[in-house]
């Protein structure tokens, strides 16, 4: 007797489909409870009005600004998931690499965080690194909210050209460095006070973790 296999699906985008739903589900939940800052916020390229609101430091440990930084773990997640698999680092396809990814996010950002808190106790500087973090959460989060569709777009994409991957980092790139004179226009003040710090911070903690990442990809191509 000849038994017909049937093969096993391998190739499944559901969980990404899943994923891509809630987060957009979470996005609606805050739009309707936190309406005002809600509009507020999707105004906050072209508008300070939100930063002078809710500035107070407190605000980096609320229920909003912890929401949305979910939104920019899951955004970042895809957007890196989808450029490592077109460089065939990963599957596109596959939910333990996408995965993986969160989850080492997760933990360099939180961990970031936490050596930042130590470094600004040692130097005297909280309310400046408070600050810091919670426009530079803000923005962040502002942008993976611009790469969430073009990650929707590119998973569900056929086409695999590499000048893709390009675009997209110019994109991001580009979007980030303006965001970030963004943070620095509104903390210039504090920022002159605290310049040798403020140097020490951006070497240390904001461009010598993505230089390690991008050596350790390198040498594992």
């Amino acid at each position: 007797m000849n038994i017909d296999f049937i093969p096993r699906l391998t190739s499944s985008t559901d969980w990404a489909t899943l994923i891509f739903i809630l987060t957009f589900g979470l996005l609606t939940v805050n739009r309707n409870v936190f309406a005002i800052r809600f509009h507020d916020y999707i105004r906050l390229i072209y508008s300070d009005k939100y930063l002078k609101i809710y500035k107070d430091s407190s605000n980096l440990k609320s229920w909003f600004t912890i929401s949305m930084f979910i939104v920019q773990l899951i955004s970042f997640s895809f957007i890196t998931h989808i450029i490592l698999s077109y460089l065939n680092y990963n599957s596109l396809n596959s939910f333990l690499d996408f995965l993986n990814i969160f989850n080492f996010l997760t933990f360099f950002i939180v961990g970031k965080y936490l050596i930042e808190k130590i470094i600004a106790n040692l130097f005297n500087i909280e309310d400046f690194i408070e600050q810091y973090n919670l426009i530079k959460v803000n923005y962040r989060t502002y942008l993976s909210l611009l790469i969430l569709p073009v990650s929707m777009f590119l998973f569900y994409s056929k086409n695999q050209e590499i000048s893709i991957v390009y675009i997209v980092l110019a994109f991001v790139l580009i979007t980030n460095l303006i965001m970030f004179s963004f943070i620095l226009k509104n903390l210039q003040k504090s920022i002159l006070k605290h310049i040798l710090y403020f140097i020490l911070y951006l070497c240390t903690l904001e461009i010598a973790p993505y230089l390690l990442i991008y050596k350790l990809l390198a040498f594992s191509k």
